[in-house]
């Protein structure tokens, strides 16, 4: 079973039934247990980051998460789940989980912000996450804020708004995007898929 966590900021039903759709156990859920027991954890993530922090402290999950992590679960952070793994976010001015060294910045660009729509995102590394959903595919973002890695080697891939930015990264058993991959059509249920099979 994977464990979509549940902190009050997700969109936990939309990853919940692309889950479904391809097959795979899953539960929304913010149980000690559950977490513990899981094969693996999709980390999602709509909102600010303020908001973020808060309830995973007030449900006493941020502490929970990081010892997962450590002890080399399987995990995907999408979208605000995948800033709140760095140590700090311009948004709210957020110290954040600091599984990633880096910061998450805003936008400055002439295009509109926030980003909404369909994106490229450019494989710059291998990696198992975006294994049969092709060199350059195409993926749904909405995002005011990119992250910014210390580690350059962690970002695995890569998408230009107004500049290149890191849309994907892996570290260990750690992955993240920026993108929303149940929104992402084929390309987002392969990437759930290989996430699924990860955690096999």
């Amino acid at each position: 079973m994977i464990a979509i966590i549940d902190y009050g900021l997700g969109n936990l039903t939309s990853v919940k039934n692309a889950l479904d759709n391809i097959g795979v156990a899953n539960k929304i859920t913010n149980a000690k247990k559950d977490i513990v027991n899981a094969k693996g954890i999709i980390f999602p993530g709509v909102g600010a980051a303020g908001a973020g922090m808060t309830n995973l402290r007030a449900k006493k999950l941020d502490m929970l998460l990081v010892e997962q992590i450590q002890k080399g679960k399987p995990f995907l952070g999408t979208c605000l789940g995948m800033q709140l793994l760095f140590e700090f976010s311009e948004e709210n001015n957020t110290r954040c989980l600091g599984i990633f060294k880096g910061n998450v910045k805003r936008f400055k660009t002439t295009l509109k912000v926030p980003q909404i729509g369909w994106n490229q995102v450019i494989k710059t590394s291998r990696t198992p996450l975006l294994r049969s959903t092709g060199v350059q595919s195409y993926f749904y973002f909405v995002n005011s804020y990119y992250c910014v890695p210390k580690e350059k080697s962690i970002v695995v891939g890569k998408t230009n708004y107004g500049k290149d930015f890191a849309s994907v990264i892996q570290k260990n058993n750690v992955f993240a995007t920026q993108f929303h991959s149940e929104k992402s059509g084929d390309a987002g249920l392969q990437l759930l898929k290989n996430f699924s099979n990860i955690c096999l």
